[in-house]
């Protein structure tokens, strides 16, 4: 037994003293900065799951089906990228991945696509191509790709920022309130001098920490931001209502006006059920203030609470496991803040000639009924500025099929602001391609399914899934695509 506690004493320590310097967060490893760092032998991570205490809504697979009996297929796009990075923080520090915990559809939208931007008077672009699907070689694969338009720094609307802070005691690690701190000094380093931010937060009660200041004066909003500490319980009787109250009073017609939430888990913010949070935060989407989920740590995560309300908000939902990914949220992809489309909504029509049977792989808590692609009533998703949108299905070939068959039509709709009616957007889907980006999102893809344990796997391997995914690092922003190889070597390792 005693020997048992001092390995486990000693796996602790090594974890701890891989973070880069004293003052950086310790419980992050050395790869939480520098993913390309090769992992020592035997740096694993003790056997108690840090994710004990988190909750994750089970996911089930997309099942086939037989296109002569439904040849329509809908449902709405999904722009979070939480799950990936909190499947990093496990993998980099030795835990394995909970399987309920892996959505196949943020692991791909973590990572931007090489996509052409929209032309003309359109906000978003579309793109399909097919190919060959490495897990199973008689089935074929469907990439949809879709961005919104870019905005350059000057095109972007002023801001109108509520920052809805957890400042409860269980904040008060380096990789909580700390890492939160020092990301949101760098975006006001980052943000136009027109942009306004507000600081609410919350713990034993909820407090108006900063109203609303211009970020030209950006020392007041710093000094705010580092008198953040954390104490207390996790409650805050009217929190929430406060933050919506400090974004309506300072509200930017045309703006970005948008709650970001911080917190490390269960939250009390006001609101005592779920069906009333998402009551709340849907009719003040409608009013166009938004809701972006921050989530930190692990142990006590309410993610499935995350991800509910920041669908219902009109937001993402983040996860936030060390600077580098505080710096690709709050920094580098800033301009995903400001929506480009709103309620988007993807059908594909199969032609039954062609394809026997089909399954979208991912967005199993986005699926529409094929009646909510034209009813502009029907909530959905949203997409930044500058931000790609990839979905994949699989599909079972008829006897009928050849290669450059067009198999089917993706048609698409979003509205360009709320209360707009939606814009249709179509184009064939032909099957001819199988580029470089079709091949690292099935390496994308193959890899989450493996972690999921997904009936559907097929022949998926972490070695198939690695040489997927280095065939698409010749377009990689920041070099997030490079760090997956490694990750998956470490997934491997674990496994």
């Amino acid at each position: 037994m005693k020997k048992s506690l001092f390995l486990v004493a000693v796996a602790t320590l090594l974890i701890a003293i891989s973070c880069t310097n004293a003052d950086d967060f310790p419980g992050l490893s050395m790869e939480a900065y520098y993913p390309n760092m090769p992992m020592q032998d035997g740096m694993i991570a003790p056997p108690d799951e840090p994710a004990s205490g988190d909750k994750f809504d089970k996911i089930q697979d997309n099942p086939f089906i037989k296109t002569s009996e439904n040849a329509v297929s809908t449902f709405s796009v999904d722009a979070d990228g939480a799950s990936y990075a909190i499947m990093r923080r496990h993998i980099t520090n030795g835990y394995d991945f909970p399987p309920s915990a892996a959505r196949i559809e943020e692991f791909l939208n973590y990572f931007t696509f090489n996509y052409p931007d929209p032309t003309g008077d359109e906000s978003v672009s579309i793109n399909a191509e097919t190919g060959v699907c490495p897990w199973a070689k008689d089935h074929r694969l469907i990439r949809l790709g879709i961005k919104g338009k870019s905005l350059k720094e000057s095109e972007l609307p002023k801001s109108n920022y509520v920052f809805l802070i957890d400042v409860s005691g269980s904040m008060s690690s380096k990789d909580k309130l700390d890492l939160l701190k020092s990301g949101l000094i760098e975006l006001v380093d980052n943000l136009p001098v027109t942009d306004r931010i507000s600081i609410v937060t919350y713990s034993g009660k909820e407090e108006l920490l900063l109203e609303s200041t211009l970020v030209k004066d950006a020392a007041t909003i710093k000094k705010a931001i580092r008198k953040l500490t954390a104490s207390g319980a996790t409650n805050g009787s009217s929190a929430i209502t406060m933050a919506y109250k400090e974004a309506q009073e300072h509200f930017i017609e045309g703006g970005n006006n948008r709650i970001i939430l911080g917190t490390d888990g269960d939250f009390n913010v006001g609101v005592t059920s779920t069906d009333a949070l998402v009551e709340m935060v849907e009719n003040y989407a409608k009013k166009g203030i938004y809701l972006t989920v921050c989530g930190f740590g692990l142990g006590n995560l309410n993610d499935a609470m995350m991800e509910k309300i920041s669908n219902s908000g009109n937001g993402t939902y983040e996860y936030i496991d060390c600077e580098d990914e505080m710096m690709k949220v709050f920094v580098h992809e800033r301009n995903k803040f400001v929506s480009v489309a709103s309620d988007s909504k993807i059908q594909i029509t199969f032609d039954p000639e062609y394809v026997d049977s089909y399954r979208l792989i991912g967005y199993e808590n986005r699926v529409l009924s094929n009646e909510d692609f034209e009813n502009d009533e029907k909530d959905a998703g949203e997409i930044g500025a500058g931000q790609t949108i990839t979905a994949l299905y699989e599909f079972i070939p008829t006897d009928k099929y050849s290669d450059k068959e067009e198999v089917g039509k993706f048609d698409f709709r979003y509205k360009k602001n709320l209360g707009e009616e939606s814009r249709p957007l179509e184009t064939k889907i032909v099957d001819a391609t199988n580029s470089t980006e079709l091949q690292f999102a099935a390496g994308v893809a193959a890899y989450g399914m493996i972690l999921r344990d997904s009936e559907y796997k097929g022949e998926s391997t972490f070695t198939m899934a690695k040489e997927l995914v280095q065939k698409g690092l010749s377009f990689d922003p920041n070099g997030y695509r490079k760090s997956l190889v490694d990750i998956i070597g470490k997934a491997e390792k674990i496994k």
